[in-house]
């Protein structure tokens, strides 16, 4: 019987199965959707499709770092016991090390690429393949790769075994690694969302703004009303913005003073272009 395209489709849609196997099953089952199915099957790779509707809240973060980038993925399963083993790790790895290449640059795009370790396979055919080898659901929960630009440093700091990544790009030199990386432990502890105030949208600081309006006591007048709401906001600012934070390792000075200062020591026009904080359930 010849296997035509809707019935690959077919077959595909049922199993979740890529298009290669869907179709050398098909063959081999005479054209029978069931019997493809059940040879899929046999051979644990539509074994993963139920799988894949169960959450999966654990997960770690990966990174590899080349001369042109930076490739991190992030991976979740159902259960710590399978995020800390062997297999899902050295899948991880392999996954940034894909990542790293920069033929891609979205999770989407990255999904369908191919597998370079083994021919014939997409990375998520090889996603597919695992849950059915380690028996839990596996999710690509984010995939990206971060270009290297000229006179930039990157700190890089993976903490909690991979539950928490982050990166910190220092413009002004390539030489400030060790610096970057001593912010990135820093924005690893205290969890800024956003660079500067800048970087806030405006709907986040209007909604903060009547936070902080309904919070001041009724009938203050309304030069008080400013100064009070300013003064909250403030604080708002040095919770969430790196650049406004009080540094973890010396409390006295913020993040923005803390470069300056390394600026003014080095002779470099040294300050933070950007930042990356990924954590596994946030």
């Amino acid at each position: 019987m010849t296997v035509t395209a809707q019935m690959i489709k077919n077959l595909r849609d049922r199993t979740g199965v890529g298009m290669i196997k869907c179709k050398k099953a098909l063959e081999e089952s005479g054209g029978d959707i069931e019997g493809a199915i059940s040879l899929l099957r046999k051979a644990g790779v539509a074994s993963a499709v139920k799988k894949e509707s169960r959450e999966a809240k654990e997960g770690a973060i990966d990174f590899v770092e080349t001369a042109e980038g930076i490739g991190i993925v992030q991976m979740n399963a159902e259960t710590d016991f399978v995020v800390n083993n062997d297999k899902f790790r050295s899948f991880l790895h392999d996954l940034a090390e894909e990542m790293a290449t920069g033929e891609v640059s979205d999770k989407e795009a990255f999904s369908q690429k191919d597998y370079s370790k083994e021919a014939g396979k997409s990375v998520d055919e090889k996603r597919k393949e695992m849950i059915a080898v380690l028996g839990e659901n596996m999710i690509i929960s984010k995939a990206m790769f971060v270009k290297k630009k000229d006179n930039v440093s990157y700190g890089i700091y993976s903490h909690m075994n991979g539950k928490i990544f982050t990166m910190v790009e220092v413009e002004g030199s390539n030489g400030e690694q060790a610096f970057a990386k001593e912010i990135a432990m820093h924005a690893a502890a205290e969890a800024p969302e956003y660079l500067s105030s800048d970087d806030i949208p405006k709907e986040v600081k209007e909604q903060e703004e009547e936070i902080a309006k309904s919070r001041v006591p009724a009938g203050k007048p309304a030069e008080i009303v400013e100064k009070i709401v300013s003064g909250k906001m403030q604080s708002f600012y040095n919770e969430v913005c790196l650049l406004n934070q009080k540094y973890i390792k010396d409390t006295a000075v913020s993040i923005q003073s803390l470069v300056e200062a390394k600026a003014k020591e080095t002779g470099k026009a040294l300050k933070i272009c950007g930042f990356y904080r990924l954590q596994v359930g946030a």
